[in-house]
């Protein structure tokens, strides 16, 4: 199968690698280069386990080729925080009990960043738009709109 290279950047880091025309996103950040906080679910789009940050917008990553993201910025739940200090966003959702089983966690967290770097005061509408694609079977949700607005507050004041 012909290879085709692409340079992405993760978290501020490139990375160069040959890849197939088929290969996702998803797996160029987490098998590839290890990345493993991004999930593998659904690989249809549908649960927002894989979502990241790609130039600024969420995207879920099963559902984009490598090619595509090709000298692309990605965010993944790794490069939110800095060095040993939690960002306010996680911060908030462990202050909220937000986060159970774990498994839709860094797909929430980046969901809920990707909506504050837009609207850094939401309503707890607006968050529930925010986070709409991410879908989570363990907390009902009230809980992670409380963190996304904890968030905010700790972030933006």
């Amino acid at each position: 199968m012909e290879k085709y290279e692409v340079a992405i950047t993760i978290n501020s880091k490139l990375y160069k690698q040959a890849v197939s025309a088929d290969t996702t996103l998803l797996d160029f950040i987490r098998d590839i280069n290890g990345f493993t906080g991004t999930k593998k679910s659904c690989e249809m789009g549908d649960c927002g386990a894989c979502s990241v940050i790609m130039d600024g917008k969420l995207v879920n990553s099963c559902i984009i080729l490598a090619v595509e993201a090709n000298n692309s910025s990605i965010l993944t739940i790794e490069g939110i925080s800095e060095k040993d200090t939690l960002h306010p966003i996680q911060q908030a959702f462990i202050e909220e009990g937000a986060i159970q089983c774990g498994y839709c966690t860094p797909g929430m967290i980046l969901a809920v960043k990707a909506l504050l770097d837009k609207n850094p005061n939401p309503t707890q509408e607006q968050i529930r738009a925010g986070i709409s694609g991410n879908l989570c079977r363990c907390t009902g949700y009230n809980k992670i709109v409380s963190a996304a607005s904890r968030a905010a507050k700790m972030i933006y004041g």
